[in-house]
């Protein structure tokens, strides 16, 4: 019998995939941290709110740079 112990567990090598990416589907943080907390947040791929948030967070910093390339003085 599995255990929800580990739910949240971001050091279980079984929720990584490539070691690189985060998809725990009981886990439902959008960002976790990392395998080594110092080094900040990763995305859980399980969760599609997750994905949807960091989409509208590249979408946003696409946008500033857009404007501060177009609309900038030091052209």
């Amino acid at each position: 019998m599995k255990t929800n112990s580990n739910i949240g567990d971001v050091n279980n090598p079984d929720h990584w995939i490539l070691g690189l990416f985060y998809f725990n589907k009981n886990d439902q943080r959008l960002f976790p941290p990392k395998r080594f907390k110092y080094l900040g947040w990763t995305i859980n791929f399980a969760n599609p709110y997750s994905i949807f948030a960091y989409l509208i967070l590249i979408g946003a910093m696409l946008g500033i740079f857009y404007v501060l390339r177009n609309y900038s003085t030091f052209n």
